[in-house]
């Protein structure tokens, strides 16, 4: 249990990749066997986890440096490039947002160019992908709005919308008022939530 650091999951990553490798699991073969770059980097394994872990924390610090360390390992170790580029196009969206909207493009873009290209010559592509991603202001501002909204949404279900802005595709629904009083361009002030969560305010700005 040494190698695996009391981790039975791991302990059972590495007797099965041992197996695999060598079709028994002597002291010799499980040694041979840590120090192979395939058992170090598990793509169902602890060290997949870990590493693109460290590479998004990475990102999200603006450290360009760590980031394309742990880019380069995953790399090196046969991780798929549209895993990668996937990851990244989330980030865009999750941890750079409104600060910096082009971010979202340019991940998109990497993630094409790695899909069309393939290794070796996408490596490039992420590397120029990642570096930009770090660079650029971090603002999760959407990112939170939304999961408060979407924690109303579960906890209160579907609330009446507002008749104003329901849609009056009949004579009858405008009897019932559906429509009533909608402005296209209202005051900014107006809350347009179902009345049991007028009040909500989930998104806020932040300063970047």
């Amino acid at each position: 249990m040494s190698y695996s650091n009391g981790d039975a999951r791991k302990l059972l990553t590495i007797a099965d990749n041992t197996f695999e490798l060598y079709e028994n699991l002597e002291l010799d073969s499980l040694k041979q066997a840590l120090q192979s770059q395939h058992l170090r980097y598990d793509k169902h394994g602890e060290q997949h986890y870990d590493t693109i872990s460290a590479f998004i924390k990475s990102m999200r610090a603006s450290n360009i440096n760590a980031a394309l360390y742990y880019l380069a390992r995953m790399i090196n170790a046969g991780e798929k490039p549209e895993f990668i580029a996937r990851r990244m196009v989330i980030f865009a969206s999750e941890d750079i947002g409104l600060a910096q909207p082009t971010a979202l493009v340019v991940a998109n873009a990497v993630f094409d160019a790695v899909h069309k290209i393939g290794y070796p010559e996408a490596q490039i592509n992420l590397a120029h992908g990642v570096a930009y991603l770090c660079r650029a202001k971090k603002d999760r501002s959407a990112h939170d709005a939304y999961f408060k909204a979407l924690d109303d949404v579960k906890k209160h279900g579907n609330l009446p919308i507002p008749l104003e802005l329901r849609n009056a595709e009949t004579k009858f629904m405008k009897s019932l008022d559906y429509g009533k009083g909608y402005k296209m361009y209202p005051d900014t002030t107006k809350s347009l939530l179902p009345d049991k969560i007028k009040d909500r305010k989930y998104y806020q700005c932040q300063n970047t």
